[in-house]
């Protein structure tokens, strides 16, 4: 087959990516936002302009599709829109912009930063070796250092960090931003921190286990569910032998919704009761007041019955025209009475 002029210079022409799209970016982007980045890389290359109907048109991909890939390549800095259209950003260079940082006059916070980093740096190039193969991205060395400073981490926390989203193959920024904050604002700053913090999580976990199983919820929790137990779990400090007795307590009812037993639960916290036995002794003292509060509307109600009675009676009296004390003859007032009500 013989190749037309045109062809010859597509065939042997190439589209060159650098090194660090691969290294930072890759990983982070969906298989179809990355066949419109791959595509408007070509096109600029040969100065084309791009435009939206015509890769949906070339990709084989719906409008909107193109539109959230284009928006979510904006957000990620891959590419800029101007008025003359859309504009391949210089991965290199923004990334060099990124990270030169001029310090001409180090201060001693600096110092004393530098040494502490020489700690961090072993932990450092453990991560870049154990999780991506020695290639780690420029951009997440930055990212590493933010972590130390902003959560105040340990080495082993922070490789922690990297083995938990490695292991469960979630190893880009915002899954490993999101799982440090979480540590974060859980207070982890040590190795004993965050075992701690697994004890919890994995008693929390058993927790759920139980009451699923329990309520017979064989398909799971939803999410607002597990809120629910997370707050009484690890807000309220309650456990599953507390927790238990308020599942006790929907057993007369048809269907009980979570928020009928986080009212019952919410009340026991609201109340100050921290453990089985004090709920046990406030319920039994609720039982207590209860039959005494029916007891007493029982005994007003008989008095206010009687008290009815007299003054039926009174007003009986009083329509007939006499009154009690002048009753002496019982055939009068027999008479009276009937002639009274008919």
């Amino acid at each position: 087959m013989k190749l037309e002029q045109k062809e010859k210079a597509l065939l042997f022409s190439e589209t060159m990516i650098p090194d660090i799209f691969f290294a930072e970016h890759l990983s982070q982007i969906p298989g179809d936002f990355l066949k419109i980045y791959m595509y408007m890389i070509f096109l600029s290359k040969y100065g084309k302009d791009i435009k939206i109907n015509d890769l949906s048109k070339k990709l084989n991909l719906p409008i909107k599709t193109i539109t959230d890939g284009v928006k979510f390549l904006e957000k990620q800095e891959l590419i800029v829109k101007k008025n003359s259209g859309f504009v391949i950003v210089d991965l290199q260079e923004s990334t060099l912009n990124k990270l030169y940082k001029p310090n001409l006059t180090p201060s001693k916070e600096t110092i004393e930063k530098t040494s502490k980093n020489k700690q961090r740096a072993k932990a450092i190039d453990h991560i870049n070796n154990m999780y991506f193969q020695g290639i780690m991205g420029p951009s997440w060395y930055n990212d590493i250092d933010l972590w130390f400073s902003k959560y105040n981490f340990d080495d082993q926390v922070m490789i922690a960090l990297f083995d938990y989203c490695y292991n469960r193959s979630a190893l880009h920024k915002n899954y490993v931003q999101t799982v440090a904050e979480a540590w974060g604002s859980s207070k982890i700053h040590t190795w004993t921190d965050l075992d701690v913090y697994y004890q919890k999580r994995e008693k929390l976990n058993s927790i759920k286990r139980d009451i699923a199983k329990k309520l017979g919820k064989h398909s799971g929790l939803t999410q607002y569910e597990e809120a629910y137990i997370e707050n009484w779990v690890l807000d309220f400090g309650y456990d599953m032998n507390i927790i238990e007795i308020a599942l006790k307590k929907t057993t007369s009812k048809q269907n009980p919704t979570f928020d009928y037993i986080n009212n019952i639960i919410t009340d026991w916290h609201d109340r100050n009761l921290k453990s089985p036995d004090e709920i046990e002794a406030f319920l039994e003292q609720r039982k207590k007041q209860i039959r005494d509060t029916k007891d007493l509307k029982a005994k007003v109600t008989k008095a206010n019955h009687e008290q009815r009675e007299y003054n039926n009676l009174d007003f009986l009296y009083a329509n007939i025209g006499m009154q009690k004390g002048d009753i002496d003859d019982k055939w009068y007032f027999k008479f009276s009475f009937e002639r009274l009500w008919t």
